[in-house]
């Protein structure tokens, strides 16, 4: 038997899901738009069609990426239990931080249900933390589906902005809303021309942080109601 050969039983037997799942995290934190499984394989150094022992389908490796960031997200978040704005707006920051490093896995996040641990984990943290408000029954609901949305959805869009950004050669550092300033006519467009400049300052984080405060100012309200 050749070394060549042996090497490879090597490879083959050292591949579980475990160790693809991390590639594709390493694959995705350099911006990629969105993971191949032949470049995964070939980061790997196996046959891309060794990714399907592990996972059945693209679309269930693409879910177990989301769930495992999803994971480390809530293990990001060392905010007591007892406080429990404090633990949602954690989760908020955290699930932007590890999605905008990932962007080709954070864009799954508006399509994909993964049903896993890292989900769950997730689910339960806002639904403890909204309970701990004093929410109950339909609006405990209400307001977890109202976090979990804005959260999901926005922090997606801004991963796949950044990564767009990085593509194109600019500057991560930045994340202004627009990406130019607003030239309008004031004769048009008044309130444009007269607020052109405050919204050229509006950053994607600032936005973001700001309504997950608005969806946690709703819930104490309607709990001492």
């Amino acid at each position: 038997m050749s070394n060549a050969s042996a090497s490879d039983r090597t490879a083959r037997a050292r591949l579980d899901a475990d160790v693809i799942l991390e590639a594709g995290l390493d694959l995705a934190s350099t911006g990629v738009p969105s993971i191949s499984v032949r470049e995964l394989g070939t980061r790997l150094g196996s046959d891309p069609t060794a990714i399907y022992r592990h996972f059945r389908s693209k679309e269930a490796l693409m879910a177990a990426l989301l769930d495992e960031l999803n994971a480390r997200a809530v293990a990001s978040v060392d905010v007591p239990a007892d406080d429990w704005q404090g633990r949602l707006r954690a989760l908020a920051e955290s699930t932007l931080d590890w999605y905008t490093r990932h962007p080709a896995i954070a864009v799954e996040a508006t399509s994909l249900t993964t049903h896993g641990a890292g989900e769950l984990t997730a689910v339960e943290l806002m639904l403890d933390a909204f309970h701990r408000a004093g929410l109950r029954d339909a609006e405990l609901v209400r307001h977890y589906a109202l976090m979990a949305t804005h959260v999901l959805s926005v922090t997606a869009g801004i991963a796949r902005s950044h990564a767009e950004r990085q593509g194109t050669g600019t500057s991560t550092d930045t994340s202004s809303w627009f990406d130019a300033p607003l030239l309008a006519d004031p004769r048009t467009f008044p309130l444009i021309a007269a607020n052109s400049a405050a919204l050229t300052d509006l950053q994607d984080r600032d936005l973001f942080l700001m309504g997950v405060d608005l969806i946690i100012e709703s819930a104490a309200r309607t709990a001492a109601s």
